[in-house]
């Protein structure tokens, strides 16, 4: 598999995978056969090495989603960290830091009215050219809960029958953050936007780098299949929401202080557990641009 998980901007360099090849300057311990691996011998908070980039990247391709564990990162780590895999995107609702809009803030505790990425989904999907990835780091975590949830979107795909992927081939979908983000952070001070992101998705994306099919509709944003009539499809998206949902697609990440999720928002979708109430949950993420699924 030959390619790139750079976003806008074009790669910075290209990289061969071979599935089963060993690692040299980092270790991958898989979390299920299916989806998700824990990295390393590697520190975020240093530069890093060409191979070890090139190694990273590969991970992420083969894994979907990989962990860091120890990673005390500054804003300007994390920042520098993301902008290896491509330019930075700026959320279009949520908070920021100071000076830095391509950092976001995740935080909740014994005020919040909510928390953050509560359903499954994909980052931003309802945007042209939806993110890349997404590069969460954790700080403080509650002393139980916060899990995340990741399910493989090309597992998901695989599983269906021959006679619904032939149904889907084509189809598109309407995304649309208007009834996601309307209101959502007020909590934090966010004014809201006149407009927010709508767009025209495929159902099934075949991934730039990977060359998979993968399914890419999710309830966070995903509002209703095009040319066709809306009853049928809201139960063709209440059957593929369900079909998503099997554990046997899925990985659960358990935080702890300082930990690290690179998550690929092309062929992964994610849910976050809000269980820790009344306690605190709080870090940043960083978000990498992507390009337009086709």
């Amino acid at each position: 598999m030959q390619g790139s998980l750079r976003g806008n901007g074009g790669p910075r360099y290209r990289h061969t995978v071979e599935e089963g090849a060993p690692y040299e300057t980092i270790t991958v311990d898989k979390v299920t056969p299916i989806i998700g691996a824990e990295i390393a011998g590697v520190d975020l908070t240093r530069p890093l090495s060409n191979r070890q980039q090139d190694e990273i990247h590969r991970a992420l391709a083969e894994n979907l989603v990989i962990f860091f564990r120890d990673q005390a990162l500054t804003p300007q780590q994390h920042l520098a960290f993301g902008r290896l895999f491509g330019d930075l995107h700026v959320h279009p609702a949520a908070p920021h830091e100071p000076g830095l809009p391509e950092l976001m803030i995740i935080h909740a505790d014994k005020d919040s009215p909510r928390a953050n990425g509560e359903g499954w989904h994909s980052d931003v999907s309802c945007e042209e050219e939806p993110p890349m990835g997404s590069i969460l780091h954790i700080g403080k975590c509650p002393p139980r809960g916060g899990d995340t949830l990741f399910a493989n979107m090309y597992a998901a795909y695989e599983a269906l029958s021959d006679r619904m992927k032939r149904y889907l081939e084509g189809m598109t979908a309407i995304h649309d953050g208007e009834h996601v983000y309307r209101g959502l952070y007020k909590n934090h001070g966010v004014a809201d936007r006149p407009v927010y992101p709508r767009a025209e998705h495929p159902v099934v994306r075949t991934h730039p780098v990977t060359g998979r099919k993968c399914l890419y509709v999710n309830q966070g944003f995903t509002s209703a299949l095009v040319g066709v009539p809306r009853d049928e499809g809201d139960a063709v998206l209440r059957y593929l929401y369900q079909h998503m949902e099997n554990p046997l697609f899925q990985c659960r990440f358990r935080w702890r202080d300082n930990s690290v999720a690179f998550w690929d928002n092309r062929c992964a979708q994610h849910r976050a557990l809000w269980d820790y109430w009344p306690h605190t949950r709080s870090g940043h993420r960083v978000t990498v641009k992507g390009d337009r699924p086709v």
